[in-house]
């Protein structure tokens, strides 16, 4: 898997692997694999999106701090 890859793009792969192995339709040894690439495509949008989370704590934090200092406080 690509680390580079988008949270959109992880997510849409990892749709396609949850379809193919709720179809039944894969053998043993694919289905296998498709669950360790998408184990791994869950952790990878697990980081993306708490990336994110500390981003936006940070910009909020920042934002309150300079509300507070224009009120006076």
């Amino acid at each position: 898997m690509n680390r580079n890859m988008t949270f959109e793009t992880a997510m849409k792969r990892l749709e396609e692997i949850v379809n193919r192995l709720e179809s039944g339709e894969e053998s043993l040894e694919t289905s296998l694999k498709l669950f360790e690439e998408g184990s791994s495509l869950a952790a990878h949008c697990y980081g993306k999106l708490q990336s994110a989370e500390q981003k936006i704590k940070q910009i909020t934090d920042l934002e309150e701090t300079s509300v507070k200092k224009e009120q006076g406080e």
